[in-house]
């Protein structure tokens, strides 16, 4: 089974260019964020840059991609106009997934700030129920950290929505997200514990990438700060479960560690290879 490992690239000077960026990590496959995360931006892409993408991610790449949503979003929300530039972003999205041929636009669902848990769910369905998902592109919602009043950190958030939505929603996990939010990860008994948890509260068969980050605080402290691969609190043997874990050898892995200690994702994805069994 081809082990699919890859980073969150940059797309500047063009998104085509990410292709490349993949493959100077070592990457076969990996995210981008359409435009700068921390704007209410549409996607620039013309038709030139989309062929490119297209064509050279079939030559290069494994895949698959996805497309990480804006920060700005936020599906909870009980504001109507917070709501309103949410779903228009997730529109946005998709479209481009769409134009690039990208199968997942993944999202965090957001914080409910005030709206209750049950509100604040009910509210990330309606609002992606409003978008118009083309047909070859998944949305993914994104497993949190859990602070304050952001949702996503226990399982049966992400089955309420998946269950509630009119499309056909997958899962991405965040290994650092789910550690930070309680769910340990970091002995191989642990990790088979939390993938039969997910399992039984969302099902696997939702679960379309992991993005493998190593934590740099403790089991449930709702503290999220990635770390490189087996250098964190998770470890080496939590992590090299993770990537070994016989129902998640077939799902992408996709790393947003750090660069910092004269290393990153060239080192990070080779330690994910050394890794596997």
């Amino acid at each position: 089974m081809t082990l699919r490992v890859g980073a969150h690239v940059s797309v500047a000077g063009g998104v085509h260019n990410a292709v490349a960026n993949q493959t100077e990590v070592g990457g076969n496959c990996g995210q981008i964020f359409t435009h700068s995360p921390q704007v209410w931006r549409d996607p620039d892409i013309d038709e030139e840059e989309a062929t490119a993408f297209r064509e050279e991610t079939v030559d290069k790449l494994a895949g698959p991609w996805v497309i990480h949503s804006s920060y700005l979003v936020n599906l909870c929300t009980p504001k109507d106009d917070l709501r309103e530039k949410s779903v228009r972003s997730m529109q946005t999205e998709v479209d481009a997934a769409d134009r690039l041929g990208i199968e997942f636009v993944n999202v965090h669902l957001g914080a409910h700030t005030g709206a209750g848990v049950a509100g604040g769910l009910a509210n990330a369905v309606d609002a992606l129920n409003d978008v118009d998902v083309p047909d070859g592109v998944r949305v993914l919602l994104e497993s949190d950290a859990g602070s304050g009043t952001k949702l996503g950190d226990e399982f049966w958030h992400l089955a309420e929505v998946v269950d509630e939505s009119r499309h056909d929603l997958g899962v991405c996990l965040d290994t650092a997200h789910l550690f930070a939010a309680g769910h340990d990860l970091s002995t191989p008994t642990a990790v088979d514990e939390t993938v039969a948890a997910f399992d039984d509260v969302v099902g696997l068969h939702r679960l379309e990438c992991i993005h493998l980050n190593d934590s740099k605080h403790a089991l449930g402290t709702n503290k999220d700060e990635h770390a490189h691969v087996g250098e964190g609190e998770i470890g080496v043997d939590g992590m090299a479960r993770v990537i070994n874990h016989p129902d998640l050898r077939a799902v992408p892995l996709v790393l947003e560690t750090p660069t910092e200690d004269g290393r990153g994702f060239v080192w990070n994805v080779e330690r994910v290879r050394e890794l596997r069994d």
